[in-house]
């Protein structure tokens, strides 16, 4: 097998680039002989940091980016203001093919910025999206999309999600046929406002996903789903309860095998759904154990080859 090549933003994040320096460490750790990892960051600062893990830095490919787009920094702006930050760097070697799939768990703006200005939708796709997973009773979990990208929608672009939601389950998650399910405030197809509504009707009886309906919030970690589409600003407030949930029962000091699985350590990050090239952002509060699991997810989208599934799919129509 051919080996892939994974570039980390080492400056991204509130913990970098300590947290994604040792991140990039475990993921070596798990990961294939196959799978090359790229530091792009402060060169100094991530042969310090291997050096102080007694890591040799022969193990990595370090690409020098002494520039850092911050968390608070206006995305369109700093991406053109700092070509050498590690994010701008990243995208330039993913456009000239240099690597595979980029990840980083710094400015989210900038990297859909990034994605739009480099690697570039892919054609037919309206609006690229975010997804997130939630822990399913049964052990798996449902895909939901969009959670924060497109906080405004059409029901042509729903349907797109639910197309894009599909190929992710199936080909990165392992769900064969996924079904499909629309969120709502109740399970009868007249229900809803214009949006879904109108989405509904679309998305009955097509020929690209398995729809398997309307479903309402109480349904979003059930087991009759496996795809929950909605928009942006839907799936935001959604996610960020699940993530409140998960702290309130950790105050509480209740350890529970299941609402375990609500930690966003798990996950590590999503992939920006609708790109070209695969990219995959994190969570600016990720720590080391986070960043392996972007890494690791970033492996699996790479090797899945989803972006070339997704273009098949919207080129084909």
């Amino acid at each position: 097998m051919a080996s892939i090549r994974i570039g980390i933003d080492i400056m991204g994040g509130d913990f970098a680039p300590k947290a994604t320096t040792e991140g990039a460490i475990l993921a070596h750790e798990e990961l294939n002989n196959n799978v090359d990892l790229v530091l792009i960051g402060d060169e100094k600062a991530i042969l310090r940091i291997l050096k102080e893990k007694g890591v040799d830095s022969a193990l990595f490919s370090i690409v020098n980016a002494p520039d850092v787009i911050e968390m608070g920094d206006h995305p369109t702006k700093a991406f053109a203001k700092k070509p050498n930050s590690s994010i701008a760097v990243g995208f330039h070697l993913l456009k000239e093919g240099k690597i595979d799939g980029f990840a980083s768990a710094g400015n989210t703006g900038a990297m859909f910025v990034g994605g739009y200005m480099s690697v570039k939708p892919t054609p037919g796709v309206l609006r690229p999206c975010i997804s997130s997973v939630l822990p399913k009773e049964d052990g798996g979990v449902n895909v939901i999309l969009d959670v924060g990208a497109n906080a405004d929608c059409k029901p042509d672009v729903l349907y797109q999600f639910a197309i894009l939601g599909s190929l992710f389950a199936e080909h990165v998650c392992g769900i064969s046929n996924p079904k499909v399910g629309l969120l709502n405030i109740g399970e009868e197809e007249t229900k809803g406002n214009m949006l879904t509504t109108a989405t509904h009707e679309m998305m009955k009886d097509n020929s690209h996903f398995n729809f398997n309906g309307n479903i309402e919030s109480r349904d979003i970690f059930g087991d009759n789903t496996d795809v929950i589409v909605c928009d942006g600003f839907t799936g935001n407030v959604v996610l960020k309860e699940a993530e409140a949930f998960y702290t309130l029962i950790k105050k509480r000091k209740i350890e529970d095998e299941y609402f375990n699985r609500f930690n966003y350590e798990n996950y590590g990050g999503t992939p920006i759904l609708g790109l070209n090239k695969s990219v995959v952002i994190g969570h600016g509060i990720s720590n080391d154990i986070a960043i392996k699991n972007m890494i690791v997810l970033t492996a699996d989208v790479v090797e899945a080859d989803l972006p070339s599934k997704i273009k098949n799919i919207f080129n084909h129509d």
